[in-house]
Parts: structure tokens; C-alpha cells; sequence
């Protein structure tokens, strides 16, 4: 996850204070003082931290709360409150309508990652079932035409740009109006960056501005370069009117913190992370749910997004069936491995899950994963239809091994390691047997079923330990399973 070390310094700066017998002056201090360093190394402002451990202390005050009050409780929400704060501008951005034309301008600082970003903007609408195109009115740069093709071609969207051409005010009209005519309900337009802010720069982005008429104009920063955020930010605002900000560069770095609370400053919301160079490393931000996994208090309703998402409605009673019935075979496998890499990035959708630290998942770890995942599913393109649909694990002789690496090219070990992996995730799904199943096997309302009995022998101790235990996990089922419980949980409950 973004932030994966200030988040887990916090996540243990809580569960230290739970871990106290009493909480006293004391805890709370400690506790305040953790989260102060690791906000402080996150490169975010002195003074921004330093009120928010004041407005902490105002709000939790331990002599006049009474016995009866659960204080971790108080604690806890008074911190995710003041984080929020910290980092919510105040006021959404325009959000475009399927169906409806939206002109949307990218503008920013060369090396900022302007190009991706625009690929990665219209890819992810693309998925959501927008018709997205994009306009290169980047003339500036050599090769950024050619750079945008190239991605563009690879996620499958119609494209404009000129090799001829070196007026981009030109291009951009042009390139709006071919695919207003397309009846593209996303059109997206990449503009010339500079090494610096100067006057050549600001004149350009005004031009296409007023040619295009922009519904939004976002404003793409590297994420790196921590509280000078702020500066950028402003200067940029101030000649065209910046509706929203990309944050780039996310990935693990330290000046991240300084950078999305310098940007809140200028009251400019932050809509989308770029968390690495693929195509899907691309996060919405939305201030509590990023919050709440920041706490280790993860973002059930993302999840459950992100599997409504990946597993279209019409299987999933046929896939809850299967699971009640403890029936698992290597097609479900297969299956259930495709649904997970459709997700995106491991680390960042294992972040969604309650009580799960983005330590836990290293970067590194997170590619070997998925490339373990994309081997297992290559050796199984080589198995026949028997094979696969089989819970006969005596089935798997030693000619049907050999053929099956044969077939897609590996060695026998790794066929026996995948086969390995399935006997362990048969058992772990045959745990699942007997669980009742939601009427039209609807999975958001599975988690009203599964009681903590079930969901205790599923996850990885480590994670079970995390959590708090077997009473740690019970009170999560009671969050997921109730509604109210969740909105409070993301600080939107009844106030």
C-alpha cells in the first residue's frame, strides 16, 4: 500500500496503546509521540503535526471521560478524524457522467509522469465502461507523441497527435473535436511540460484551455518532491483553474506524507495515486477509506468493489454454491487466479482487508506473488479438461506430471509445487463447507453469514494474530456484518 511504513509505524503506535493495561496520560502520549515521528519522517509538516497532536489532546480528555467510555475507541476515532482533516481539501472535484462528453486537460511539470497518467486515467474508466480518447498537445517534448501512442495502442484507445503540426493549441482542438464527433464521453488531453514554471508554459496551458474548454483541468505531481507540493500547486491554480491533483510516484516513498498534506493545503483535491510504472498502479483516493487502511482499520466496502468488479454478478450464487459445498477443483483454481490479478496490485487490495499492514506484503514480495501466480496458470493451460476438473488428487501420476511440464515449458518440481498449492487451498476452501449460503448468492451479504468460527480457520495466523484474535475478529464481523457499525467505522455514521 501507499504510505505502507507510516501506516504500520501508526497501526503499532495503536495497538501498543490496546495493548495497555490502563490508559492513562501516559499511553495516550506515547502514543501521540509514535505517531508525531512517523508523520514527521513522512516528510509532513511541522506545524500540521504539531496541531494535530493539540487538537487530539483537546478532544481526548481522560479525566472527564467517564468509566463506562471505551477510550481506545475515543482514541482512535479522534486520531482517524484529525488525519482526515489533515488531508481533506474540503470540496469534491467534477465527476464526469457515462454517456456525456467530458474534456478533461492534464497539466503539470516535465518528469512528473504527465504522459502515464493520462493512459492510466483513461484505462481506468475504460474498465468502468467509459468510451475514453486521447489528444497528445505535448509538442514540447521529443518523443512524448510517440510515448502516448505506445501506450495508448497497448490499452486498446483511440488516440490524435501530429508529427507535423508544432501548434498545440491546434492539435487539441482538433484532436476534441474529431472525438466529440466519435461520441467518446472521455476526452483527454496530454499539454506540454517544463523543467520549471515559466511564462512559455503558463501562456500554452491557458491557450488549449480556452480552445478546449476543459470540464476539469488536473494538475499531475510528482509525489516526491514532499512539501514543495505547495508551492507547485499554487502557482499552477493560479493561471488555469486546477479542479483536482494526481499525485505521482507514490510508490514507497518517503516524502509522500509531505506532499498529500502540502497539496490538502491548497485545498485542491487529491483524486488519484500513481503507485508505480504499470497500468494498474493506479489508486482512487478518497480521504477516509485511505485513512482507515493507513490505521490497519482497512476498507471493507473497496474490497467488496473490487470483487463485484473482477466476478461479474451472474457467477457469483454459482461460486458461493461451490464454496458452501467444500467442492474445489484446479478450474476453480485457475479461475479464482484470474479474479485476482483483474484486481490490480496484491499489496494494494490485501490493504482493504482489516487488520492487514502493508509491512506485512514488501514490495518485492508482492511481484514475486503475482509472477508465481501467472506461472501457475500457464502450467495449467496444459492440462486436459479431466485434469481439471477433477478433486481426485490421485489422479496427478507421474506421466501426467511430466507432460504437464512439458507442456508449458517448466521444470517437474514446478508442477509439483503448484499442485502443492492446491492441495492447501482445497483444504482451506473445504474449511468453507456448510456455510450458508446468501438467497441469489449475493457476496456483499456473505459476510453477514460467515461468523468468526469460519473466518478464523481461513486466515493466516499472522494476520488472525494482527487482528487481535479470536475477539478481535469477532467484533470485525460484527462491523462487516453491520451497516451502521461500517459507516462508523469510516467516521460517516450518524453524528
Amino acid at each position: 500500500m501507499v504510505l505502507g511504513q507510516l501506516g504500520g509505524s501508526i497501526s503499532r503506535a495503536l495497538q501498543q496503546m490496546s495493548n495497555a493495561t490502563i490508559i492513562d496520560e501516559k499511553a495516550l502520549n506515547e502514543c501521540l509521540n509514535e505517531i508525531t515521528r512517523a508523520l514527521l519522517q513522512a516528510d509532513v509538516q511541522f506545524k500540521l503535526v504539531r496541531d494535530m497532536q493539540t487538537n487530539i489532546k483537546k478532544i481526548v480528555n481522560l479525566e472527564d471521560l467517564a468509566a463506562g467510555h471505551n477510550k481506545r475507541r475515543i482514541i482512535q476515532q479522534a486520531i482517524f478524524n484529525e488525519l482526515c482533516k489533515m488531508l481533506d481539501p474540503g470540496k469534491p472535484s467534477f465527476t464526469p457522467k457515462k454517456g456525456k462528453t467530458s474534456i478533461i486537460m492534464f497539466v503539470g511539470l516535465q518528469g512528473s509522469g504527465k504522459t502515464t497518467t493520462c493512459t492510466k486515467y483513461a484505462y481506468y474508466h475504460q474498465k468502468k465502461g467509459w468510451k475514453p480518447a486521447l489528444v497528445c498537445a505535448d509538442t514540447f517534448r521529443a518523443g512524448a507523441f510517440d510515448q502516448l501512442k505506445q501506450n495508448a495502442t497497448k490499452a486498446k484507445i483511440p488516440f490524435y497527435g501530429s508529427y507535423m503540426e508544432s501548434d498545440p493549441v491546434k492539435i487539441a482542438a482538433e484532436g476534441v473535436e474529431r472525438f466529440k464527433k466519435e461520441n467518446c464521453d472521455l476526452i483527454i488531453v496530454d499539454t506540454s511540460g517544463r523543467h520549471k514554471q515559466e511564462a512559455a508554459l503558463f501562456e500554452e496551458m491557458r491557450q488549449v484551455s480556452e480552445a478546449t474548454k476543459p470540464d476539469l483541468i488536473i494538475f499531475v505531481m510528482d509525489g516526491s518532491i514532499g512539501q514543495a507540493a505547495f508551492d507547485q500547486a499554487q502557482a499552477f491554480k493560479k493561471i488555469v483553474s486546477v479542479g483536482a491533483v494526481i499525485v505521482t510516484k507514490m510508490d514507497g516513498h518517503a516524502k509522500g506524507g509531505g506532499a498529500l498534506s502540502a497539496v490538502a493545503a491548497t485545498k485542491s483535491p487529491v483524486i488519484f495515486l500513481g503507485t508505480g510504472e504499470h497500468m494498474d498502479e493506479f489508486e482512487v483516493f478518497d480521504v477516509k477509506p485511505f485513512v482507515s487502511r493507513l490505521l490497519g482499520m482497512g476498507d471493507w466496502s473497496g474490497f467488496m468493489d473490487k470483487i463485484h468488479e473482477v466476478v461479474p454478478m451472474d457467477q457469483q450464487p454459482e461460486l458461493m454454491q461451490k464454496l458452501s459445498e467444500g467442492h474445489f477443483t484446479m478450474r476453480i483454481m485457475y479461475e479464482q487466479f484470474q479474479n485476482i490479478l483483474k484486481m490490480g496490485p496484491m499489496g494494494q487490495v490485501l490493504s482493504m482487508l482489516p487488520g492487514f499492514s502493508a509491512e506485512l506484503m514488501p514490495k518485492g514480495h508482492e511481484k514475486e506473488s503475482q509472477a508465481k501466480v501467472k506461472r501457475y496458470m500457464t502450467m495449467m493451460d496444459s492440462m486436459t479438461n479431466e485434469e481439471l476438473d477433477s478433486t481426485n488428487p490421485k489422479l496427478m501420476n507421474e506421466s501426467r506430471i511430466m507432460r504437464i511440464a512439458r507442456g508449458s515449458g517448466r521444470q517437474v518440481r514446478d508442477v509439483m509445487e503448484m499442485l502443492e498449492e492446491y492441495k492447501r487451498l482445497a483444504k482451506i476452501w473445504g474449511k468453507m463447507k456448510g456455510l450458508k449460503i446468501p438467497k441469489g448468492g449475493d457476496m456483499s451479504a456473505l459476510s453477514r453469514n460467515m461468523n468468526a468460527q469460519h473466518m478464523s480457520k481461513v486466515l493466516p495466523p499472522q494476520m488472525l494474530k494482527q487482528i487481535g484474535g479470536m475477539g478481535g475478529l469477532q467484533s470485525l464481523m460484527k462491523q462487516m456484518g453491520s451497516s451502521k457499525d461500517m459507516m462508523n467505522m469510516y467516521g460517516k455514521g450518524d453524528k
